[in-house]
């Protein structure tokens, strides 16, 4: 579409790989763990509560070990469960949702044709340990070019600095060259746009816009594969 585009930026969650499903798979585990079943409700409940936290992550309005155990503590007084020790019940849960990934739209089969024609990077505001696992487990870990996650940047998307530490880190960067590729307005469209790159809105739902103009996309596609048509008509 008229840009010579080198260097793809991945989100990782509903992007490359289903949250959602690992979300659920390893909450009904935990609270198995703790001898409770879990219903769809509580499932999106939970749901709902770290979303809204996450978003007070990229504003910069609460620190990430705050968020892993204050989603619980919500959760809890919600259910109105007060046997189960929130930090307990969190270190059980990390660590099962970094041990269950399921692909999301043909991602890896997608960046493996894309291998050989442009440099690919996941950029992800995750938890360090889990997200590693998941690369690992999902082969994105050997696949990508570099991996950059906030929390060993030191700073998360969409703060212009995140972005900042990824290009330094990459040889030959151009940033006209750039398209960072998500599903979230305000993280993922927005920092790119801070950062001085295209984005492209990763939106399988149709879902309506309703963000800032800052996060008005370049390009914005319902299935991954529709990226090929961005990135030029020659590829296979």
């Amino acid at each position: 579409m008229g840009k010579n585009y080198r260097f793809l930026f991945w989100d990782v969650d509903q992007t490359l790989l289903d949250f959602k499903k690992s979300e659920s798979c390893a909450l009904r585990e935990t609270f198995r763990e703790f001898g409770r079943e879990t219903d769809d409700g509580t499932v999106s409940l939970y749901s709902g509560i770290n979303e809204s936290l996450w978003k007070r992550f990229e504003r910069g309005e609460l620190a990430k070990e705050d968020l892993k155990l204050e989603r619980f503590r919500i959760l809890f007084r919600e259910l109105r469960i007060t046997e189960i020790d929130a930090a307990d019940f969190q270190e059980i849960y990390q660590a099962a949702l970094g041990g269950v990934c399921y692909l999301l739209d043909d991602s890896y089969t997608l960046c493996t044709e894309l291998s050989k024609n442009y440099k690919q990077y996941v950029v992800s505001n995750g938890v360090a340990e889990t997200q590693r696992r998941k690369m690992e487990l999902s082969g994105f870990g050997k696949l990508m070019d570099g991996i950059f996650i906030s929390e060993e940047v030191g700073v998360p998307k969409p703060y212009r600095a995140f972005y900042d530490f990824c290009f330094a880190n990459i040889p030959g960067f151009e940033p006209e060259a750039a398209l960072a590729i998500g599903d979230s307005l305000t993280s993922d469209i927005r920092g790119a746009h801070a950062a001085g790159i295209d984005a492209c809105w990763y939106n399988p739902e149709g879902l309506p816009f309703s963000g800032e103009p800052e996060d008005v996309p370049e390009y914005e596609i319902r299935s991954l594969r529709e990226i090929k048509k961005i990135l030029g008509p020659d590829l296979p």
